[in-house]
């Protein structure tokens, strides 16, 4: 039973953050770590805070949370002290609770019930779950589970991001022997080169990536699947196939002076910060010394922004053509318990730099075949430019406009796949491709999204392959019905704002 109280005797508390000009000269989380007993009796507290409430809204398919966590009870089961217990429960939707403990916006939060008439006093969800997790693995308590028996079939599974783990996690617990093929030098796709290391210790993934080789399942990197193993050798050598492969192909900024030096996609930019990171030597692309414009208001250019401040950047500006979000949910645009159109700070924001809205890039403006500024318009809520352009200081500008989908080449071409309209890939109700034995899951058949998506569908279609392979599954269904999870309207892939 619920503390009825709990929300009323206990004010929501927010993580404790280091302070940002220390936090700016290092690569470590951002998050201050606690005493043990003071953190445990916290998190209790902010755990007590829920009501176990008659319709949880915060695990509810297209509300809160797409892997459909039990937060309700695992929250009470950490009021209670029973920390085990609530691992296991976290562990039983979620493969991977230590990434989206700290990379998950929350979407559970404002669907909470004590978030309908504030956006911010919901339940701490997530940092209850980052406890819980970091916890359950500081006991010992996430020990491999390899299967009791092989079902003598073998998957490929193509990316090691966090739909393709979570896919080779699932398939190898159910008894398949299970590849995962990465074309990059190290495992976790995005997890590794595209999230920043003061967002997620990249020793988080490597702890879990030992976790699942003791499980069985096998990784081979520096792998470019399509050539080499070509699709004829990967068809002959395994019985399914599943594209985790994301939608790398970035969106971009066609507009006069485009084509200077100094202007990059921000992918390219962050995966050459996390080589440095990984103690790969400097990174050729810096923001050191720079003025760096930041084009794009989303998670991608606030991790660019906290990247650029810690290389020592000269000026941050980070640009957004919409209209400054208001400080608190309208609920005529975004009505609870749906994800909020709210002003949304990053820890980065915290650290320094400019955010400015209602701007677009008009052109790059050169000098010597390097961009030396940006020239800027204000806009209405068309787009349309409002009075006289003028002129900022830039030069590093990094492109965080979005992704048009999946990176065509040799694998897509020859399994016969072509993206849909959306740069995706299509499935049917099992997540198997137009290619038979050929499944997808992820961003490359979402679209960009968010990692708890990714995971979600990671899961969701281990269980096609499962029942594919062996006629039926005993993984878990997916939380959401396929038919909603499809519909843009209701599930769109990144929430407003």
């Amino acid at each position: 039973m619920p503390d009825p109280r709990g929300f009323l005797r206990y004010d929501r508390r927010e993580p404790p953050r280091r302070p940002a000009a220390e936090r700016v000269r290092d690569w470590a989380e951002v998050h201050r770590a606690q005493p043990p007993d003071e953190e445990a009796l916290s998190i209790r507290e902010q755990a007590a805070r829920c009501m176990d409430c008659g319709i949880p809204f915060c695990h509810s398919a297209g509300t809160g949370c797409p892997l459909g966590n039990l937060i309700p009870e695992w929250n009470d089961l950490v009021r209670r002290d029973l920390w085990a217990e609530a691992a296991d429960r976290l562990h039983a939707t979620d493969n991977f609770p230590e990434f989206t403990g700290r990379l998950c916006p929350a979407p559970c939060e404002s669907a909470c019930v004590l978030a309908r008439d504030d956006h911010t006093a919901g339940v701490t969800v997530e940092r209850i779950e980052r406890a819980i997790a970091d916890r359950a693995w500081a006991d010992g308590r996430v020990p491999p589970r390899p299967p009791a028996r092989s079902t003598g079939r073998s998957v490929a599974v193509v990316g090691s991001g966090p739909a393709g783990l979570a896919a080779a996690q699932q398939l190898t617990r159910a008894g398949h022997a299970v590849t995962v093929l990465e074309r990059a030098d190290r495992l976790g796709g995005l997890l590794r080169y595209g999230i920043p290391a003061f967002k997620m210790d990249k020793a988080l993934v490597d702890r879990r990536l030992a976790q699942m080789r003791a499980e069985g399942t096998v990784f081979r990197t520096g792998t470019e699947a399509g050539i080499d193993p070509d699709v004829a050798t990967l068809r002959a050598g395994f019985d399914a196939v599943v594209l985790a492969v994301g939608a790398g192909r970035a969106r971009d900024l066609a507009v006069p002076g485009r084509e200077l030096g100094g202007v990059h996609p921000a992918m390219e930019y962050l995966v050459a910060a996390n080589h440095e990171c990984e103690g790969d030597g400097p990174a050729a692309l810096t923001a050191a010394g720079r003025h760096v414009v930041i084009v794009g208001g989303g998670d991608t250019g606030a991790d660019c922004f906290g990247t650029a401040l810690r290389q020592g950047a000269r000026s941050v500006t980070q640009l957004d053509y919409r209209p400054r979000p208001p400080g608190r949910r309208d609920a005529d645009v975004t009505p609870w318990p749906l994800a909020p159109w709210v002003l949304r700070t990053a820890p980065a924001h915290e650290e320094g730099g400019t955010r400015r809205f209602e701007v677009t890039v008009q052109r790059f403006v050169g000098s010597r075949g390097r961009v030396r500024a940006l020239e800027l318009a204000e806009v209405d809520a068309r787009r349309l430019p409002l009075g006289d352009p003028f002129e900022i200081p830039c030069d590093l500008a990094l492109l965080a406009v979005g992704f048009e989908g999946v990176q065509r080449g040799p694998l897509l071409d020859a399994l016969g796949l072509t993206p849909g309209v959306r740069g995706t890939l299509d499935c049917d109700e099992r997540w198997q491709t137009s290619a038979p034995g050929v499944f997808v899951c992820g961003d490359a058949h979402r679209g960009a999204s968010l990692v708890v998506w990714a995971i979600a569908e990671g899961r969701a279609a281990a269980r096609g392959v499962d029942a594919f392979l062996t006629g039926e599954s005993a993984l878990p269904a997916p939380v959401h019905p396929r038919s909603l999870h499809l519909d843009p309207r209701r599930f769109p892939a990144r929430p407003p704002g």
